[in-house]
């Protein structure tokens, strides 16, 4: 990384925080934390930047919507140790997670489409009134019981228990419950990704509800991707100035 932050142009620290509404505390910081590369000193030890430090601080506040602090942080150390191959690899890294959030919702939806409104078992389809036993779930849905009663354990259904017998009866929430979680499982997803959606489910009162959620997750993922182009933008702004010697 060439750089000569003493040359023509120089910069104080409040004139980078004011760009962006920052406190020259933070800038000091973002210096300190190998954000943004080592600042000249004035001949009384005062710190000066140059139009490439203020490349990097714009770079690293448009990465950090779209990656994170953490994964910006670690792009901009990374850039400034003048190793692009490791920035890049941390922002293919963070796509590859976008795209993962992507499937994720996309199995949700499925998951969800495949219950759809009719989800209950009809009447004659339960084995006890106002629910189903455990071998006729597990047979609807395909499974063991044994599979049933793991998703018990963990918190995806929670079947009542017959007074008379003793035996486990999922009510129609529990039918749904157990058909989301049985398509999720299907995806390949682990007990412990699909249970805060099921909590969600509940907490919506049914499938319906979640009609809102699932709108604002494809807000949030666009919103993302929107993000990293910027960040991008920025990102590469600074790599092309650094290059140049600027």
């Amino acid at each position: 990384m060439r750089q000569n932050p003493q040359t023509a142009g120089r910069l104080r620290p409040i004139d980078l925080a004011r760009r962006h509404g920052l406190s020259t505390q933070a800038v000091r910081n973002y210096e300190a934390a190998g954000i943004l590369p080592a600042a000249g000193r004035t001949a009384h030890g005062y710190r000066t930047y140059a139009p490439l430090h203020a490349h990097a601080l714009a770079a690293f506040l448009a990465l950090v919507p779209g990656h994170g602090h953490g994964a910006a942080t670690s792009i901009m150390r990374a850039v400034n140790r003048d190793d692009p191959e490791e920035a890049f690899r941390i922002v293919d890294e963070s796509h590859a997670q976008l795209l993962e959030d992507r499937r994720t919702l996309q199995a949700v939806e499925r998951a969800l489409g495949d219950l759809g409104p009719g989800a209950a078992p009809a009447p004659d389809q339960a084995s006890s009134p106002g629910g189903m036993f455990v071998g006729p779930l597990a047979g609807k849905l395909g499974i063991r019981p044994a599979t049933l009663r793991k998703w018990e354990r963990a918190g995806l259904v929670t079947p009542r228990r017959d007074p008379r017998t003793g035996y486990r009866v999922y009510a129609d929430t529990d039918v749904r419950d157990a058909g989301l979680a049985h398509q999720l499982r299907r995806g390949g997803y682990r007990l412990e990704q699909i249970a805060p959606l099921i909590a969600q489910v509940r907490a919506a009162g049914g499938l319906e509800p979640l009609a809102a959620a699932l709108r604002d997750w494809h807000a949030r993922l666009a919103a993302r991707g929107r993000a990293m182009l910027a960040g991008a933008a920025e990102l590469d702004a600074y790599l092309r100035h650094a290059d140049d010697g600027h």
